[in-house]
């Protein structure tokens, strides 16, 4: 292949990678912002996260006396699979050098296999609310997992195509079609991020009450430089969630071509939908109560229930025309 046709490409692929790096803290800043004012609360600093993670890379880590090698290499490991998760989601082109790669089973795998180290992790060093907390996601993770590949499996009756560079070009620059089924695809995602990211009612990323945590019982354990790595993924698994809602969704804007003008109108577009995104999550936390841990499998279970019927209401549908 031709090397001068790679620049192009190897340059905005760099460039939506660093994008993610850098704007997942801000996400997560703009969330926790309006969560405080929806709630009538004073609203932390935007950029609180960035000072927070700056604070904890300042920070020798301190380790247990029986934490072993797992213990150590996960932080990088589970900071590398959300990272990687980051930049195959087609958010600003779909011509970008990962494409090829962006297929939305191995994107699944990606979160599994994060999932699987930091619950490894939470167990390494024998604590009660370490083996609490990894258990609890082992099961958030059983549950959401075949929900989130039904929603996949809707895009791809529709485009023909696990890829999810071939989902974004078919749902955004074909001719305007309705697809009912969306719908339902829509509404399923949206509760199996919510759950996969920790947020109320599934879980409560501020809490530290070992009755209801079940993200930070994992982590209470690492500090330093590996705590800003969780962090930082954690802000980064939201970051691409948000993304991977947008480009199943909401793929206008998405740039086809790797031109300078389509990418700058990409990025002001992603920033304008993860902007709307994050008040709507942060108004969706406001409405909504923690829900006891064993309502999780009935929450989960309605969002299997909906991508099944979004895959079938195609499959109807369009089987019919």
């Amino acid at each position: 292949m031709d090397i001068d046709a790679l620049l192009p490409q190897f340059a905005a692929q760099l460039f939506e990678l660093f994008a993610a790096l850098a704007l997942a803290p801000l996400l997560t800043g703009w969330v926790n912002q309006w969560r405080a004012r929806l709630q009538g609360r004073t609203p932390p600093p935007l950029l609180l996260p960035y000072h927070t993670l700056m604070k904890l890379f300042g920070k020798e880590p301190l380790l247990a006396h029986n934490a072993s090698s797992l213990f150590r290499v996960a932080p990088y490991l589970i900071f590398s699979c959300m990272a990687l998760a980051a930049a195959i989601v087609p958010t600003l082109s779909s011509e970008l050098l990962f494409a090829p790669a962006a297929d939305a089973i191995a994107l699944v795998g990606l979160f599994a296999l994060a999932r699987v180290f930091i619950a490894l992790a939470g167990m390494d060093i024998g604590t009660a609310f370490g083996s609490l907390g990894a258990r609890r996601e082992m099961l958030i993770g059983f549950l959401a997992e075949p929900a989130l590949l039904m929603v996949f499996f809707t895009a791809s009756v529709i485009s023909g195509s696990t890829s999810l560079a071939t989902i974004v070009d078919t749902l955004a620059h074909r001719e305007f079609h309705i697809y009912p089924s969306l719908a339902f695809a829509g509404v399923a995602f949206t509760m199996v991020s919510i759950a996969e990211n920790g947020r109320v009612p599934v879980d409560n990323p501020a809490t530290h009450l070992e009755l209801t945590m079940i993200h930070e019982a994992m982590i209470l354990e690492y500090s330093g430089r590996h705590l800003a790595l969780i962090e930082w993924a954690a802000s980064l698994k939201l970051f691409a969630y948000s993304c991977l809602g947008i480009a199943l969704f909401f793929p206008f804007g998405i740039a086809q071509t790797l031109g300078p003008g389509a990418l700058a109108i990409a990025v002001a577009l992603m920033v304008g939908k993860l902007a709307l995104g994050g008040f709507l999550l942060a108004l969706i936390e406001t409405l909504s109560a923690k829900m006891r841990v064993f309502r999780t499998p009935e929450f989960l279970g309605s969002a299997f229930l909906l991508a099944v019927l979004a895959v079938l209401v195609h499959l109807l549908l369009e089987g019919s025309r």
